[in-house]
C-alpha cells in the first residue's frame, strides 16, 4: 500500500484564473471582432430584476449593433490587461504563481468566428503575454472558450446551434495549437461547459428566441461542444507532444434538505444533471440516466457519423472546474431560497453567505473533490474559486481583506484534506487574482482580486494597481507549497 499523501505535491500549480472577456479590455483595437461578452451591458444593482443580465433577445441584440441602447458594456473595456499584462504578470510572478489560468479571446485571432485566416495582431498579443510568463517561469493554462462566441457566429448561424461551427472551432484550434505549441502544454476547451442550460447566450452565443424548442436547442448546441472539444483534444494532442488537455465544469454538489427519500433522489438527479457534462467528456459517452430526461423533454439529438467514437476515443486527459458554493434541493415546497452562481436553491441553515448571497462551504470543496475523482479516477484541477466581497480601501490605500483570506485558507485546508483521503489533484488557480469584470453583474465592486484595480462600477478611476492583504498572504502559501495558512 501506498503511504498517504499528508500535504501537498511538490510540483503542485499555485495560481490564479482569469477570462479574456473580464480582463483584457481593448475590445476594438488591433483587428479584434466583438463577442457574445460585448453585448452585455451593466445594470445597476437597484434597477436590475434579477441578479443576472446576460440574456439578450434578438431585438436587444438588434438594438445594440444599432447604437439604440444606452448603457455601459463593461466588458469591452475590461481592466485594461492588453495594456497592462507586463505589470500584472510581474505582480502575478511577485506572489510566486506557479500557473496562470487565462482565455484567448477568439474574436481577437477570428474576428468574426468563421473566417479563413487569423489576425496575425491577435496572435502577436499572446505570444506576448506567453513570452512575458514564460520570462517568470509561470505555465500558462488556457481556455480555448471562456463565453467568448465571436458574434459573427451568432449572426451568421445563431452560435453553437449551427453544426457548422464545429469546424470553425477546431480551425481556430488548431491555427493556436500551432503557433503556440511550444509556449502552452495545458489548455481547457469550454469554460464551464454546462452554463450553456442555464445561459445559453452566454455558453454558445445562441440566442434563445430564435427557436421553438429550447430544451432541443440547448442540448442539440451542447452535443455540438462536446464534438468540437473532442476533435480538438485530438488535435492538440497531435500538434503538442506532451499536451494536457481537460475540461471544465461549473461544479454545484446538491445536498438535499432532509433525510426525505424525495429529497435525497431529487438532490441525486441534480447531481446526475451537473456530472453529465464530465460523464461525456471524461468517459466519452452519453451516459444512460439522459435517455429519460431527454425523452421527457422531447429532446432528439442530431448526430452525425463519427460523432460517437470521435467522444469515446477523445477524453480529456484531466477534469478542472469551478467551485463557489453547494445547494440544497427540496423536492417540496420548503425552505428559503438561496442566492447562486446562475442557479439557486434552499438555503443551508448551516452555512454563511458572501455579500452576494452565495453560501460558502468549504467541506463541500472537499466532498466535490472526493465525488469527482471516485467517479473518474483523473487528475483533477481547481481553476476557479474564490469570494466576491465589497472592499475598502483605506486612507493610506491599503485593503484588508481578511474576509478573503479567511474564505480561501478554509478551502484550500480542505484541498489538502482530500488530498489526504487520496484525490490526485493537480493545482489551484483562485478566481481572480486581480480584480476584473464580474461575469454574471458586470460590476466592477464585486472583487475577487489579491491586487486592487481602481475602477468603480461606473468606469472611473485611474486603473491603478495595489496589493490587498491577501497578497502578502497567498504569497506565503505558496512559498510555502500550502503548509502555512
Amino acid at each position: 500500500m501506498t503511504k498517504t499523501q499528508k500535504g501537498f505535491p511538490k510540483n503542485f500549480l499555485w495560481g490564479g484564473a482569469t477570462a479574456a472577456n473580464q480582463l483584457e479590455g481593448a475590445f476594438d483595437i488591433d483587428g479584434k471582432g466583438l463577442s457574445s461578452a460585448d453585448m452585455i451591458a451593466y445594470v445597476p444593482r437597484a434597477e436590475r430584476k434579477n441578479d443576472h443580465a446576460i440574456e439578450i433577445s434578438s431585438e436587444r441584440l438588434e438594438d445594440i449593433l444599432a447604437g439604440k441602447v444606452n448603457a455601459r458594456f463593461p466588458k469591452r473595456e475590461g481592466v485594461d490587461f492588453y495594456h497592462h499584462y507586463k505589470e500584472d504578470i510581474a505582480l502575478f510572478a511577485e506572489m510566486g504563481f506557479k500557473v496562470f489560468r487565462m482565455s484567448i479571446h477568439w474574436s481577437r485571432i477570428f474576428p468574426n468566428g468563421y473566417d479563413a485566416e487569423p489576425n496575425e495582431a491577435g496572435l502577436q498579443f499572446y505570444d506576448n503575454v506567453f513570452d512575458e510568463l514564460r520570462k517568470y517561469g509561470i505555465e500558462p493554462l488556457v481556455t480555448l472558450s471562456h463565453y467568448e462566441t465571436p458574434l459573427g457566429l451568432t449572426q451568421k448561424y445563431n452560435g453553437w446551434l449551427g453544426r457548422e461551427v464545429v469546424d470553425h472551432y477546431v480551425h481556430y484550434a488548431e491555427t493556436v495549437f500551432t503557433r503556440y505549441k511550444d509556449k502552452v502544454k495545458y489548455w481547457l476547451t469550454f469554460n464551464e461547459i454546462n452554463v450553456m442550460t442555464m445561459s445559453p447566450f452566454t455558453g454558445g452565443g445562441v440566442v434563445i428566441d430564435r427557436v421553438e424548442n429550447k430544451q432541443q436547442a440547448i442540448y442539440q448546441a451542447l452535443h455540438h461542444q462536446f464534438v468540437a472539444s473532442a476533435l480538438a483534444t485530438k488535435r492538440g494532442h497531435e500538434i503538442i507532444p506532451g499536451a494536457q488537455i481537460g475540461c471544465m465544469l461549473a461544479r454545484i454538489e446538491s445536498y438535499p434538505h432532509t433525510c426525505n427519500p424525495e429529497d435525497i433522489l431529487k438532490a441525486q438527479h441534480e447531481n446526475q444533471l451537473n456530472l453529465f457534462f464530465t460523464d461525456v467528456q471524461a468517459r466519452g459517452e452519453y451516459p444512460n440516466y439522459m435517455n429519460r430526461y431527454f425523452e421527457e423533454h422531447n429532446i432528439v439529438i442530431q448526430t452525425e457519423p463519427g460523432d460517437a467514437e470521435f467522444l469515446k476515443h477523445n477524453t480529456v486527459d484531466f477534469i478542472s472546474f469551478s467551485y463557489y458554493m453547494t445547494l440544497t434541493v427540496s423536492a417540496g415546497p420548503e425552505g428559503e431560497k438561496a442566492a447562486g452562481n446562475l442557479i439557486g436553491g434552499v438555503k443551508n441553515p448551516y452555512l454563511q453567505s458572501s455579500d452576494w448571497g452565495w453560501q460558502i462551504d468549504p467541506i463541500g470543496l472537499r466532498v466535490t473533490l472526493n465525488t469527482f475523482y471516485d467517479r473518474y479516477q483523473k487528475p483533477l484541477f481547481i481553476v476557479e474559486n474564490g469570494l466576491g466581497a465589497y472592499d475598502k480601501v483605506e486612507e493610506d490605500g491599503s485593503v484588508h481583506d481578511t474576509y478573503r483570506i479567511d474564505y480561501l485558507r478554509q478551502h484550500i485546508a480542505q484541498m489538502k484534506e482530500a488530498i489526504a483521503d487520496g484525490v490526485d489533484l493537480m493545482g489551484y488557480t483562485s478566481w481572480g487574482p486581480i480584480d476584473l469584470m464580474s461575469m454574471s453583474t458586470s460590476e466592477m465592486s464585486k472583487r475577487y482580486g489579491f491586487i486592487y484595480v481602481d475602477l468603480d462600477d461606473d468606469g472611473n478611476g485611474t486603473l491603478k494597481r495595489s496589493k490587498k492583504d491577501s497578497f502578502h498572504w497567498y504569497k506565503n502559501v505558496i512559498a510555502t507549497n500550502g503548509e502555512e495558512l
